[in-house]
């Protein structure tokens, strides 16, 4: 319909600006409650959702803070999208299975996506402007063009770097020709920024503990570290492995910054040690920071009401970029908020069940209904 296509215009022009400008609370919410009026009218198992919930164009949220929140699991069982899947620009695949099926995240354009990831990547990884080199022990995209990670560090590299190399092909590291690399680096004094998962470092730890080599990146030099040990059959504590980077790579541990992603959504959080070195822990956990077009809240599993700030309860992002799909997601991820801005995230509760957020019976029967 070309007034739908109008609309659709409109709201991707707003939250375009809102991505490349910033905006405040009351913009947020504005822009937020539009995005779940659009998402109600035209993501059919979105809208059963919430219509299960008792939300309709009749009873709208009157906050941010009411959208509902769809767990991130129902990406696995439904096509969550406000167009039809097949004219997605892209869609990337979870790596978890739910009866042989990733999920799947449909996009139905890229500049969304590449906006968000660039403007956060800016915000939280290059405060100081740096042009760096980028060594990633991330999926090559051109192998594995359904990876989120892999299209974002590709885009990171084109838009903001000076070159780019992946090192992980077919799920293997390719340990010679990362350490050509990094020491052609060393050689020129480039500074760098490696990407990679938490279970990649260890992988090229292990390698380098093996042959007994230890690299003096050049000064400036960062690394951006996803987490990812779910479902493997290592895992080695934060604490351990971030001691690793400036042994082994000569890369301070205030000069590593976790980011905190998914590939449900389309924007990313991020450690503050870079962008805000004075508020990077509490308690002895690394806080966390958001760009102003994601928002948090913290859920009480026991309620499903939002926790007072300082309370430990499981993650809700609210993503303007997710247009195509659900801005709404809820996790099981644990955490808490120091303020509107601030997090700490505490991993995920083995065996916790949120309320409200599991998917029975009765909610995969919403979800599939015709």
């Amino acid at each position: 319909m070309n007034d739908q296509t109008g609309s659709v215009a409109a709201l991707d022009a707003r939250i375009l600006q809102a991505v490349e400008r910033g905006l405040d609370d009351a913009a947020f919410d504005r822009l937020a409650r539009d995005l779940f009026t659009y998402q109600l009218r035209t993501d059919a198992p979105y809208a059963r959702w919430a219509r299960s919930l008792g939300w309709s164009e009749e009873r709208l949220p009157a906050s941010w803070r009411e959208i509902p929140a769809i767990p991130s699991a129902a990406f696995k069982e439904a096509a969550l999208a406000t167009f039809p899947p097949e004219r997605a620009a892209l869609h990337f695949e979870t790596s978890g299975t739910t009866q042989g099926r990733p999920g799947v995240h449909y996009v139905e354009r890229a500049a969304l996506y590449e906006a968000s990831l660039l403007a956060g990547f800016r915000r939280f990884m290059l405060p100081d402007g740096a042009r760096l080199r980028y060594l990633n022990l991330v999926p090559d995209p051109a192998e594995a063009p359904r990876s989120s990670l892999g299209y974002m560090m590709r885009t990171v590299a084109r838009e903001l770097g000076d070159g780019v190399d992946f090192f992980l092909h077919a799920g293997a590291l390719e340990l010679d020709a990362f350490l050509t690399a990094a020491r052609r680096a060393q050689n020129e004094g480039r500074a760098v920024c490696i990407a990679g998962t938490a279970f990649a470092y260890v992988h090229l730890f292990d390698a380098l503990h093996d042959a007994g080599i230890a690299l003096r990146l050049p000064e400036g030099s960062r690394a951006m570290e996803t987490g990812g040990f779910k479902g493997r059959s290592r895992e080695v504590g934060r604490e351990e492995l971030y001691a690793e980077f400036p042994a082994l790579l000569g890369i301070p541990r205030e000069r590593v910054i976790a980011e905190y992603g998914m590939t449900e959504l389309l924007s990313q959080h991020y450690d503050v040690v870079l962008a805000e070195p004075e508020r990077a822990l509490h308690g002895g956990h690394r806080v966390k920071s958001s760009p102003p077009w994601l928002r948090v809240l913290v859920i009480d599993p026991q309620t499903g009401l939002e926790a007072p700030m300082g309370t430990v309860g499981a993650l809700r992002h609210v993503d303007l970029a997710n247009r195509s799909s659900v801005a709404a997601i809820q996790t099981e991820d644990l955490g808490y908020a120091l303020d509107p801005t601030h997090f700490v995230l505490l991993g995920r509760q083995a065996g916790a069940v949120l309320r409200g957020c599991s998917l029975d019976a009765e909610a995969l029967a919403v979800l599939h209904a015709s």
